[in-house]
């Protein structure tokens, strides 16, 4: 898996081999810079408070109207004056955060439509404007650290470099201590050679640090539609866990009504025709009506078990994909590593996608063997079906595969199909239980 950002590269073995542990260190390098820049801008709108504070400084007595009124001032040129700079000083921040996070940090959509003056009066009520402000503040301080383990790395490479600088003729100052021979500044660059590392990781997690808080003020999704995103996630999630409990009611509803009526109509034929003479004139209607209520309740049967299976709602899911298995004219391995069953909208979902696949490998495949396996790991049920038939399956063809596509992702999870020509065909399906 490809590394994404330096929390990440730090979590590898092989992070001082990599190239993070450099680009750590020129963000934190730069940063100083654009602290610089932001602290001139920054100290140039705050000029009314400066003169106040040199006035109280030198105790030269000033009239409380003029203290409020300069305060004022300030305040009105730090309001009004902070995002002009906050804007451009964000879209570097975006590009630079790059150097240490490889996901790309989406700035604030900015409505293009109306007058000049109306989209800069929309700009200054984005709560995404205030938050790149207050990011001013944390490049700020940022640089602090950041010149501070400078430094530091700057004293490591001057240890390591002691050997080569020593002249016995002149003391060489390292650390606490002065030198005038190599032997005396080894163990200085011995320290200075063991320090660099530590200091890298150190310089990768003050980059992370930064990179965290700018990512979390400079990202441009907005709250509500955040919010509103959530909300449907959960909204699709409740129709399915609705849509389920329907079909269970249905199910129900047939087995304990329709069909039990279908029973008692089939059993009072049955005397019926026990009872009829042999060449009464309804004998054979009585015995036909007989026989088709028969295959009508074995179509029921068939019809409620494609509802709602009776084997998963008791059992769980690993005995009613053993009963697919046994359903199925192909052969049919199932391996089920369940410790704990999901809830009862995945397993239904995770069910009617090996359905769907075994009815489809059944029909088009020409398979021989079908390997059915399902597994719940790190919170998610993986389903796969895999077939031994001549592949070349598509499921914008007409395949149930797509409705059951929408229905994984309703739940947060996933449907994939692979099926070359020539086989193996494979039906993949992920979905989190939580």
């Amino acid at each position: 898996m490809a590394v994404r950002t330096i929390w990440e590269a730090m979590a590898r073995r092989r992070f001082l081999l990599t190239s993070w542990p450099w680009r750590g260190l020129s963000y934190v390098l730069s940063t100083p810079l654009v602290s610089l820049l932001v602290g001139m801008a920054v100290a140039a709108m705050c000029l009314p408070w400066f003169y106040l504070a040199s006035r109280f400084l030198r105790a030269q007595p000033t009239a409380p109207a003029e203290t409020v009124l300069v305060g004022l001032m300030g305040l009105v040129v730090l309001v009004a004056g902070g995002p002009l700079v906050a804007v451009p000083v964000a879209r570097l921040e975006r590009l630079r955060l790059r150097l240490v996070d490889a996901d790309p940090v989406s700035p604030p959509v900015v409505a293009t439509v109306g007058s000049r003056l109306g989209r800069l009066r929309r700009r200054y009520t984005e709560p995404a404007t205030w938050r790149e402000l207050a990011y001013l503040v944390v490049v700020t301080l940022a640089a602090l650290p950041s010149a501070a383990i400078v430094l530091t790395l700057a004293m490591a490479v001057a240890l390591i470099a002691g050997p080569l600088l020593v002249e016995p003729e002149s003391p060489l100052a390292l650390g606490f201590g002065q030198v005038r021979t190599v032997a005396e500044a080894a163990p200085f660059a011995l320290v200075g050679a063991v320090s660099i590392p530590v200091t890298l990781y150190l310089v990768a997690g003050l980059a992370g640090l930064h990179a965290t808080a700018a990512r979390a003020l400079l990202s441009g999704a907005d709250e509500r539609l955040r919010s509103e995103l959530v909300e449907v996630s959960r909204s699709r999630e409740r129709l399915v866990t609705a849509f389920e409990v329907e079909r269970r009611r249905i199910e129900r509803d047939l087995h304990d009504g329709a069909q039990q009526r279908l029973v008692g109509l089939i059993l009072q034929l049955g005397l019926a025709k026990v009872e009829m003479p042999p060449d009464a004139p309804g004998t054979g209607s009585v015995a036909n009506a007989h026989d088709q209520a028969k295959l009508l309740l074995t179509e029921l049967r068939e019809f409620i078990h494609g509802i709602h299976p009776q084997a998963l709602s008791d059992l769980g899911l690993p005995s009613a994909l053993q009963e697919l298995a046994d359903r199925s004219a192909i052969a049919v391995t199932v391996e089920c590593t369940i410790p704990q069953r999901p809830s009862a909208a995945v397993e239904g979902a995770g069910y009617f996608v090996v359905a769907e696949a075994l009815s489809n490998a059944g029909k088009h495949s020409g398979a021989t063997e079908i390997r059915v396996a399902a597994t719940v790991r790190q919170g998610v049920l993986t389903v796969e079906v895999t077939d031994n038939g001549r592949g070349g399956a598509d499921a914008r063809h007409g395949s149930g595969l797509t409705g059951l596509a929408d229905r994984a992702a309703a739940l947060g999870g996933t449907l994939s199909l692979s099926s070359p020509v020539g086989g193996p065909t494979t039906v993949r399906a992920e979905f989190p239980c939580g």
